[in-house]
């Protein structure tokens, strides 16, 4: 399966790509009015290593018995999507109690709703982009592959594509697996830096192009 770096930079992939999404975008950027928001949701902030973070998150079960069964599920994602959303609609709605001048309850409202939704995605996207990588990896240890249909189904799943090499958790500091396991993460890196390359362009163009529609608005006639 693959290593905490490819799973943490496909994390941040995962997450620039949904922030891409069409929908109420100003938000994103550093607006001065709006602090929780520049603060909080920023791409280029806090929520991007929070993607990266639940890139790695369902690892953690590694402490437990069974490694890549519930957590490595769509079920768990579907958590991460309920928690974001409801943690965002809290933050948002006390960084809001102070309404932005020329907005009104209901377009507040809406505005905290909207955010709480995509933030949600975000996350529930960052966390499953971690199943996507071990479902396209090399797995050799028994059973193969991840109960991504939890509580659906309790089968194991996996693509046998074998796209990602397989990390090595025995004897983590010798010579062998320190070669193996820095071989997989150069991969991880050649695959994952281009992507993020490119989403980060775009991102770039589209909040540029957003700033620009919202400097022609307010000095509109």
């Amino acid at each position: 399966m693959p290593s905490p770096v490819g799973h943490a930079l496909a994390g941040i992939a995962a997450a620039w790509a949904v922030d891409l999404l069409p929908g109420r975008r100003l938000w994103r950027m550093a607006v001065p009015k709006a602090p929780v928001f520049s603060a909080f949701m920023g791409a280029g902030g806090a929520l991007t290593l929070a993607a990266a973070a639940l890139g790695t998150a369902p690892d953690l079960d590694l402490v437990l018995a069974q490694h890549r069964a519930i957590t490595h599920s769509l079920g768990a994602a579907a958590v991460v999507f309920i928690v974001a959303g409801v943690v965002t609609g809290k933050v948002t709605g006390k960084g809001q109690r102070s309404k932005v001048k020329g907005q009104n309850e209901g377009q507040t409202e809406k505005l905290k709703v909207v955010s709480a939704l995509r933030v949600a995605a975000i996350c529930a996207a960052a966390y499953g982009s971690h199943l996507l990588l071990d479902w396209l990896a090399i797995d050799r240890r028994m059973p193969y592959g991840l109960q991504v249909l939890w509580p659906f189904s309790d089968g194991w799943y996996i693509s046998g594509l074998d796209v990602f090499p397989q990390t090595e958790r025995q004897n983590l500091f010798s010579l062998a697996t320190l070669h193996i396991n820095l071989r997989a993460m150069a991969f991880e890196t050649a695959v994952m830096l281009p992507v993020l390359g490119l989403l980060w362009l775009v991102h770039v163009k589209t909040v540029t192009r957003l700033a620009t529609q919202a400097a022609c608005r307010h000095h509109a006639p």
